[in-house]
Parts: C-alpha cells; sequence; structure tokens
C-alpha cells in the first residue's frame, strides 16, 4: 500500500526565529519518496513556513485520512501561549504574544492522528526552543498520542541572536540519502552519533512513544534501551484530548465486524476494529461499533464520564469521515456542551477543540436548511467559548445572517 510523507518545516520571520527550519526542505526533498515513507510508493506533501495554523491542520487533517503508513517530518521550534502554557508549533507569524493564534498547538497532532492504527504512524521531529519551553519541556516531555511512534530531538536556546540549524533532521536525510532504509531506531541513533560528534549535547531526546529524557554528560541522548515514559501534559485532559479509557468496560464483542477483520485477532482494540471499517469503507459499521462502547461506557461511568465523552468524540470523527458534517457537528456540539455542563472552562483545550470542530463542520453542510437550522446554537455555544482564533463568533454570525437571507 502507498504511504503518505508530510514534510513540515516552520518557524517565525524575525528576530524570535530560533532555527533555520526551512533550510531543511530541500535535502529532505532530494530522497525518494519510497525511502522517506519506507514503503514501495509515496504521496509526498511539502509546508514551507505555512503562515496560519489553519493551513497546517487541513494539510494534516487529510494525510491523516490516507491509508498506510504515514511518516511526518516536522522542523522547527517550540513555544509557550501565555495564556495556557501549552507548547506550540512556531508558525511565520508566531511572536511570543499571538502564539495561542498564531501558532500550531501541539496537541493537534495527538487529535489528529489519534484514530490511526496503531503501527502505521511516525514522527520524525527536529525542534528548537526557547529558555521558557525548554524548562517547561524538560518536567513534562513531549506527549504524541498512544499510537504514534515518535522519534527526534528538541535543543536547548543556541544562544542570543544565533539561528540553529536543523542538524539532526539534516542528519536523517543524509542517512536516507546514502542508500536504503535502515529501521527507524537504528536511522534516530545514526543521526544523533553524527550531531553529537559535531559537539551537540544535553538534548531532550524523543523515542518510542514520545516521551523524552535529557541526556548523560558527553552523550547527548538517553541510550536506545531507557523505556519511554509517557508524560502527560498537565491539565485536565491530557494533550488536549480525552485518552482512551484506562478501565475499558465489560461487553460483549460486538457481532457485526466489517468484512475482512478478525476478531480474534489484534483488533480486540475497538479502535482498530473501528479504522478497519473506516479505511474498508464501511462506515456504518464503524458508527454501530463505537455506539456500542459509547453505550457500554454509559452503563459503567455515566452521562458525563470521560469515558462516554470520549467515544461521542470518536462518533463525531467518524461522522465527518463518512461526509456527514450536519451529524459531526450536532455530535461536537454536544460534546462541548456536556464538557461545559461538567464545569470545564470555556477556554479549556478540549472545550475549544470540541467547539472548533463544531465550526468547522458547520461550514461543510451543503444543505442550506439544515445549516440554518444549527447557526443560532452554533453561535450560542461560540459566543460561550470564542476560541483562539480572532473573530469566530462573528464569521459564524456572519454566515448565519447570510444563510437566513436566502430563501
Amino acid at each position: 500500500m502507498p504511504g503518505t510523507v508530510l514534510l513540515l518545516a516552520a518557524s517565525p520571520v524575525g528576530k524570535g526565529c530560533l532555527v533555520d527550519a526551512a533550510s531543511v526542505l530541500p535535502v529532505l526533498a532530494a530522497v525518494p519518496p519510497a525511502v522517506l515513507a519506507g514503503t514501495d510508493t509515496a504521496n509526498v506533501v511539502e509546508l514551507a513556513d505555512p503562515l496560519e495554523p489553519q493551513a497546517v491542520l487541513t494539510r494534516l487533517r487529510a494525510a491523516a485520512a490516507a491509508p498506510g503508513p504515514l511518516t511526518v517530518f516536522v522542523t522547527g521550534q517550540l513555544q509557550l501561549d501565555r495564556k495556557q502554557r501549552l507548547p506550540h508549533l512556531a508558525l511565520a507569524r508566531t511572536t511570543p504574544s499571538t502564539v495561542r493564534y498564531t501558532g500550531f498547538p501541539w496537541h493537534w497532532f495527538r487529535e489528529e492522528l489519534r484514530l490511526r492504527s496503531a503501527g502505521t504512524t511516525t514522527l520524525l521531529v527536529d525542534l528548537h526552543a526557547d529558555a521558557e519551553t525548554w524548562a517547561w519541556l524538560r518536567g513534562r516531555g513531549l506527549e504524541c498520542g498512544p499510537g504514534v511512534t515518535v522519534y527526534g530531538r528538541v535543543a536547548p536556546p543556541a544562544g542570543r541572536r544565533r539561528v540553529a540549524a536543523p542538524t539532526y533532521m539534516k542528519a536523517v536525510a543524509t542517512v536516507l540519502r546514502s542508500g536504503g532504509r535502515p529501521e527507524l531506531e537504528q536511522l534516530h541513533q545514526m543521526a544523533l552519533a553524527r550531531i553529537a560528534g559535531e559537539g551537540e549535547v544535553g538534548d531532550l531526546v524523543l523515542w518510542g512513544g514520545g516521551a523524552g529524557a535529557s541526556g548523560g554528560a558527553g552523550a547527548g541522548f538517553a541510550p536506545v534501551a531507557a523505556p519511554a515514559l509517557p508524560v502527560p501534559v498537565p491539565g485536565s485532559v491530557p494533550g488536549g484530548f480525552v485518552p482512551r479509557p484506562p478501565d475499558r468496560p465489560e461487553r460483549p464483542r460486538p457481532q457485526a465486524l466489517p468484512e475482512g477483520v478478525n476478531p480474534d485477532g489484534p483488533e480486540d482494540d475497538p479502535h482498530v476494529l473501528i479504522t478497519a471499517a473506516v479505511q474498508a469503507g464501511d462506515h456504518p459499521a464503524a458508527d454501530t461499533l463505537a455506539a456500542r462502547w459509547e453505550h457500554a461506557a454509559l452503563l459503567a461511568h455515566g452521562a458525563g464520564s470521560a469515558e462516554v465523552l470520549h467515544w461521542s468524540e470518536v462518533r463525531a470523527d467518524l461522522a465527518m469521515f463518512a461526509g456527514d458534517a450536519e451529524r459531526s457537528c450536532r455530535t461536537w456540539m454536544a460534546v462541548a456542551s456536556a464538557r461545559l455542563a461538567a464545569g470545564q472552562p470555556a477556554d479549556a483545550v478540549p472545550v475549544e477543540a470540541a467547539v472548533d470542530r463544531a465550526h468547522h463542520q458547520w461550514g461543510r453542510i451543503t444543505d442550506r436548511d439544515r445549516a440554518r437550522a444549527l447557526g443560532p446554537a452554533l453561535a450560542e455555544l461560540r459566543g460561550r467559548v470564542p476560541g483562539r482564533r480572532q473573530g469566530a463568533l462573528d464569521h459564524v454570525r456572519e454566515q448565519l445572517r447570510h444563510l437566513q437571507t436566502q430563501s
């Protein structure tokens, strides 16, 4: 099956730039697509110094929906927003005071990749951090999601008025260009050895599930044999979305499985079963499976629980994959309302994410009457949860007025 590769390089313009991220793209572009992806054939999408977070989100979402292996190469710098203190990938227009609105929230990677089958998604990252973000990361690591394999490094500040080079990612590209494609762990170690040989030590190294550990003196990276210890982002909901329920409710095995899925195989994880159904184009079966788990979570944990909300979010995404924008919008609105009713603040990451997704799906409803009917409720919800995008409420109101003037 063909693979998909997303090459993302981003850094701010001006004095806030810590790394010349885009300089790595010509080196990566010289690597054959199949070698980048580790598959026989591959499609490559390149994003160089994007301006808007939504542009990155659109490309990431499209890549995540593609069948087959996905490899994402991310080069850039991390900064914390001033309000919630969460890491963002700085984009071209990002400044310290506008990170929340102009940067790409790191937890969006987790949100967009969460429904992919385990073992099919890899992130290779070469990131730099300012002093504040570096101190935050050393205590928490960088969480990328349970089904994502991550290799790379986060480099500490390079010093005042110095723009660093993405040496780790260039080393990865150099190894890949030399012929063949080693296993990812070997590729990672080869790249680290190259930059350590050039005197770069003390990086925060990412491996396995995305956890980090600072390297020992003179080594510059954690030993390969060290276990990956996932460290969640602090807050009521780690990483910006409800994780899979840690305690699975007891339930009968679903009776209707998509064709070709082995109920006794590794697909015991319901997320894998659902993903297989989506990739097979059997959207009704996928939603049926998710609905059964949602009902089981309701019986086991009660309405408004994290487990129920998780499965509601899964069903909202499944509606999007099935092309049912109205159902997806309604479900995301219900999730946001449930979180607010449970006492989560309007600026909590999962609340904002739910409203943003409802807003996005509302804009994709092609039936004007149905979009018009949903508009007032979305405007009311958007008034309570303005989100990070300036003018979002005005956009809903303007579009609703436009729909109401049409016959």
